[in-house]
């Protein structure tokens, strides 16, 4: 049986999420918190926050000192090419994930052509919860 592109993201256990501030009651707070209390290692990527969910936050992919398998992008569409190259910066172990309404198909492309898997428009939290 051929794993999905969900399923494969699904099986990275370290997700950054870019657009992660200490908001909670912005979308990406919700999410990445109930994406914690499932097993998930968090790393929130935001440029003024130092700490969110307990963990450590980094201005950047880039910036981060430890091997990324995910990035959950909370971020508008608009900025998912300058996420997808830092991603690939950063070498992100399996793919990205861009959230309800995060589309870019010259981004995806490129995150695909640096052997990446990539799904967008979908959410993480709701994608888990039907596989659970």
């Amino acid at each position: 049986m051929v794993q999905s592109d969900v399923d494969r993201l699904l099986d990275g256990r370290t997700v950054a999420v870019p657009g992660l501030g200490g908001n909670t009651a912005r979308p990406a707070f919700g999410v990445a918190e109930y994406m914690q209390r499932n097993g998930y290692r968090i790393v929130p990527i935001h440029p003024t926050a130092t700490e969110v969910l307990g963990e450590t936050a980094y201005r950047s992919l880039v910036d981060v000192p430890f091997d990324i398998d995910v990035v959950d992008v909370f971020r508008r569409a608009e900025y998912l090419g300058e996420v997808v190259d830092d991603a690939i910066a950063k070498g992100v172990k399996i793919g990205i994930w861009g959230q309800l309404k995060v589309v870019d198909e010259a981004a995806a492309e490129r995150a695909r052509a640096a052997g990446m898997v990539v799904v967008m428009d979908l959410c993480m939290k709701v994608e888990h919860q039907r596989r659970r």
